[in-house]
């Protein structure tokens, strides 16, 4: 491999302050690619941090992207077994991949266990902006999320949002 053709985000997630997912401690975000070389690493080479909009049970790892800008993201969550995902909508295309764990996930505004579809490692769903969504996970789940921001969650019920 050619030291000159490759280059490894290992240092590339920085603090910064974001307006959409409001993350604890500072927003997590790194460099978007531009195509000089390649971007490689390992999961050892994320650096895991609080989703103040998520809440306690939820961390996020930023790949590539700043979520509050207009350009391409791509970012993981990791989620504790059992963790819910309460019904909300995102200002834009949503593209889920399950990278472990199993993600039960549903289109709907009411929160309801039973509709959810279990996807498993390998599973992917497409959501378009403004479809309510929800799910929950089974066993620690990490999913791969990727698309344009700017990104952001809103809640169906406002109670739901840890940030209130």
């Amino acid at each position: 491999m050619n030291k000159h053709n490759v280059m490894i985000n290992k240092a590339g997630i920085l603090a910064a302050a974001t307006l959409f997912l409001g993350l604890a401690a500072g927003a997590l975000q790194a460099e978007t690619y531009h195509g000089d070389g390649h971007v490689l690493g390992t999961p050892d080479d994320l650096t895991w941090g609080p989703v103040g909009s998520m809440g306690e049970g939820a961390e996020i790892a930023i790949i590539e992207g700043d979520l509050g800008e207009e350009a391409p993201f791509t970012f993981r969550l990791r989620l504790a077994d059992g963790y819910e995902i309460k019904p909300h909508v995102h200002p834009a295309y949503e593209r889920v991949t399950v990278l472990s764990g199993t993600l039960h996930f549903a289109h709907g505004e009411s929160f309801d266990r039973e509709a959810a579809e279990a996807l498993p490692v390998g599973g992917y769903a497409i959501m378009s902006p403004g479809d309510a969504m929800f799910g929950y996970a089974e066993g620690e789940t990490i999913i791969q999320l990727h698309g344009e921001g700017p990104w952001g969650i809103e809640y169906t019920d406002p109670a739901d949002d840890p940030r209130n």
